[in-house]
């Protein structure tokens, strides 16, 4: 029997069956076998059924950066762990490069898409652009600049003394109502005073707006879209505190939160079952484990009740040491798992899963980020949870300009349109038609 006799042997759908359990870069170079494969990689039957299988199948995204450039991994996630040996090791798969980030800030995330403050386009480009990406198909747009004038600048917000990082930079968050995502701007200098932007994604005249707030944004982690709602936090320079920031990102207003505990570099927001949370932590005195966590959910917006739940980590078969600085929270899973990962990429890299229902915590060390790199001491690391491949995001209208590095062949510059904005996580089934009726009062 030739090749030709044996492929026609095998049904259409038990093909697509068996490539919709592949990751998206294999996919794409399946897509490149023939025109008909092409055909029926693209069709929106095998987009749902691809879908479906990476629900399932849920991962962690983790980028690193040094000297300005990102390097970005995915990670399986464990399932179903509890009872099982309390570590585990897993690969990491490297995806794409992204080089020349002019920014101090960390990148920001929204409901599958990142956004870059400050990307370099070339070498001789100072400034640098916002760039929002796909970090696995490595498609990306570069947004309008922001012009603000001659003498006008972007500036580092006012910042008490229990911070000293420089994270300014932009927000990103998702309308699942309309489709839409987009990007807030806040802390410029515009005639000695501060002006807030916002940039819609996908509209045909695509430009900076002016939007009022009071405070200057202040969140190293780029806050948290909850069901079209984004929150960070805030910095009140009259009276030295902070706050919590609520933007309905669909009708563009603001609400405020009293910050429900002292807000650190040990401190972050993160979405608990679809409840707005805010985790702290603190590790022992002579670093590591037991690892004491509390976390406050937000209960009722409008009365600013807040649940509040402590937890003791212990890690009994000491597999890592860590310090205050070298941990953070990076979310909560689908499942209910508090996700920790340690802020350096060195080997061995460890992420940590603790169940607070359970009380079990699962070490897994991730290998792939330090085998094959040369991480300095200098670099920061990020992650976010629940990262699930969707072949339904796919930008059009490309150009040449192409900052990004990949694994595979690279894509290019496009302008995302409103049919493409289909990207989306496990945390937001079943929730996109929930808004804050509040906010409409």
């Amino acid at each position: 029997m030739n090749r030709e006799e044996n492929s026609d042997s095998i049904p259409n759908d038990i093909i697509l069956e068996i490539l919709s359990r592949l990751p998206i870069n294999s996919i794409e170079r399946f897509r490149c076998v023939s025109k008909l494969w092409g055909s029926m990689l693209h069709k929106p039957y095998f987009n749902e059924l691809f879908l479906t299988r990476s629900l399932a199948r849920p991962r962690l995204l983790i980028g690193v950066r040094q000297h300005r450039e990102w390097s970005f991994f995915l990670a399986p996630q464990p399932h179903n762990h509890y009872g099982k040996p309390l570590s585990l090791v897993v690969a990491a798969d490297f995806h794409i490069k992204c080089s020349l980030d002019n920014s101090l800030a960390m990148c920001r995330y929204a409901s599958g898409l990142l956004y870059f403050p400050s990307l370099q386009l070339s070498c001789k480009d100072e400034d640098g652009a916002g760039v929002i990406c796909n970090p696995i198909t490595g498609q990306f747009e570069i947004l309008h600049r922001l012009r603000l004038g001659t003498g006008h600048r972007r500036t580092c917000v006012q910042r008490g003394p229990i911070t000293s990082r420089d994270h300014s930079g932009g927000l990103i968050g998702f309308d699942p109502i309309g489709g839409q995502f987009k990007v807030l701007s806040m802390n410029n200098t515009v005639n000695n005073k501060m002006a807030r932007y916002i940039l819609t994604l996908g509209t045909e005249k695509e430009r900076w707006r002016k939007i009022q707030c009071p405070y200057n944004e202040d969140d190293r982690n780029g806050g948290v879209c909850i069901n079209g709602i984004l929150y960070f936090t805030v910095y009140d320079c009259d009276t030295r505190s902070h706050l919590i920031a609520c933007f309905d990102v669909r009708f563009e207003k603001f609400k405020f939160l009293d910050i429900c505990c002292q807000y650190g570099l040990c401190t972050t927001l993160i979405n608990y079952e679809g409840k707005l949370g805010v985790i702290k932590w603190k590790c022992a005195e002579d670093g590591g484990f037991p690892l004491e966590l509390c976390m406050w959910v937000l209960e009722d917006l409008e009365k600013q009740e807040w649940s509040k739940f402590a937890y003791t980590l212990k890690a009994d078969n000491k597999v890592v040491q860590v310090d205050d600085y070298n941990l953070s929270v990076v979310g909560v899973t689908a499942s209910g798992d508090i996700v920790l990962i340690k802020e350096t990429a060195f080997k061995p890299f460890y992420v940590f899963y603790f169940n607070p229902e359970r009380n079990h915590l699962l070490s897994v060390e991730i290998q792939g980020l330090g085998e094959d790199h040369d991480w300095s001491k200098y670099h920061a690391v990020c992650a976010f949870v629940d990262y699930v491949e969707d072949l339904q995001f796919n930008i059009m209208q490309a150009t040449s300009l192409n900052p990004l590095e990949q694994n595979h062949r690279p894509r290019s510059t496009s302008t995302l349109s409103r049919e493409d904005l289909q990207v989306r996580t496990v945390s937001q089934l079943g929730q996109d038609r929930r808004t804050l009726d509040s906010f409409q009062k």
